[in-house]
């Protein structure tokens, strides 16, 4: 049976989050919100190639799922996955200037948006492949059971994701061995120009695990204290040995699948109602001024984020582009401990 987490109250404390915490969270998805937003000019104006996927919209997953988390706790996404690494603390000159290319990128150019890591981060990517995070992620919380080291795996996919079988593979194996692993479903509704509800049976998805003795939860994934509040409690049951859990994110994506999607099978008002009325941004905002934060520190918070966001991306520019010879680095590596 799923427990249906909403939208938390104001008063802070019968969250647990203080002010100064949900601060924090509210500065972790502007800054994300501001990269994807450079982003997206970047690539309007030739300097990103290839895919490029956008995350505005659903900063208050990520953001409210990593703050849950504890170090070396091991992430791993699809690859709509640029707020993922920024909410890991990756730097953001590093991602952009994989975005474009260049030798300065987290994968020294050659992994582009799709394909970037950091064990520094224990972040294992970014995969272009739908679907086939889930049975790495699945991995990953294997090497953490056989190691008994008390880390977890938080392994994302998306509701496109969902109906891949190597999906029901992993969820069989990780229940078997009752792995460390949470699941998380960015249910932004929506696939690659295919709305859910023509894609799956049922477009609620935490029951997918069912079958295989897995607790599923679903979530107000346009609420950053909702997801962190679900993350931590998922986050300890996993971790206490009880084997894995799924949490479904009911999000929404404000852009279309990748920039090269016009997403014309949904209305602008559709689009601008969620705007309006959901913002995950917006609606930190609200809770901070009512509970006294000044509008002048947000303002400053707004303004650092640009510079920072600004910064990477010039750096990205700056950056020089790979040698030829670069095709011949990184093809083979010896494996190391996580």
């Amino acid at each position: 049976m799923a427990v249906k987490r909403k939208a938390a109250p104001v008063k802070f404390a019968e969250v647990g989050v203080p002010p100064k915490e949900l601060l924090g969270y509210y500065r972790d998805m502007l800054l994300v919100r501001r990269f994807e937003e450079r982003a997206g000019q970047m690539y309007g104006m030739g300097l990103i190639g290839g895919f490029c996927h956008l995350y505005i919209g659903q900063e208050a997953v990520v953001v409210g799922m990593q703050a849950a988390l504890k170090e070396g706790d091991t992430i791993i996404t699809s690859y709509r996955d640029h707020g993922h690494m920024l909410a890991c603390g990756m730097d953001p000159k590093g991602v952009m200037a994989e975005l474009t290319g260049r030798r300065g990128g987290y994968s020294h150019g050659k992994g582009g948006s799709m394909h970037m890591f950091s064990r520094e981060k224990s972040f294992f990517g970014g995969h272009g492949i739908v679907g086939a995070q889930v049975p790495l992620g699945t991995g990953l919380a294997f090497a953490h059971h056989y190691r008994a080291n008390e880390r977890i795996s938080v392994t994302y996919l998306g509701d496109g994701a969902i109906n891949q079988g190597q999906v029901y593979e992993s969820f069989n194996m990780a229940s078997l061995w009752k792995l460390p692993i949470v699941y998380v479903i960015e249910n932004n509704r929506y696939g690659m120009g295919t709305a859910i509800d023509r894609a799956s049976a049922r477009t609620d998805l935490f029951h997918r695990g069912t079958a295989y003795g897995i607790q599923g939860e679903q979530v107000d994934g346009m609420d950053v204290l909702a997801v962190h509040e679900a993350g931590l409690a998922a986050a300890e049951h996993a971790r206490s040995g009880q084997g894995p859990i799924i949490l479904e994110m009911l999000t929404y994506r404000y852009r279309g699948h990748s920039m090269s999607d016009p997403a014309k099978y949904r209305t602008r008002d559709e689009v601008t109602r969620m705007r309006t009325e959901h913002d995950p941004i917006d609606h930190a905002r609200r809770r901070l001024l009512e509970g006294g934060t000044p509008e002048t520190t947000l303002k400053q918070i707004d303004s650092e984020i640009r510079d920072r966001v600004a910064a990477a991306a010039q750096f990205a520019q700056d950056s020089p582009e790979p040698e030829p010879a670069e095709l011949w680095t990184d093809v083979l590596a010896d494996a190391l401990p996580i």
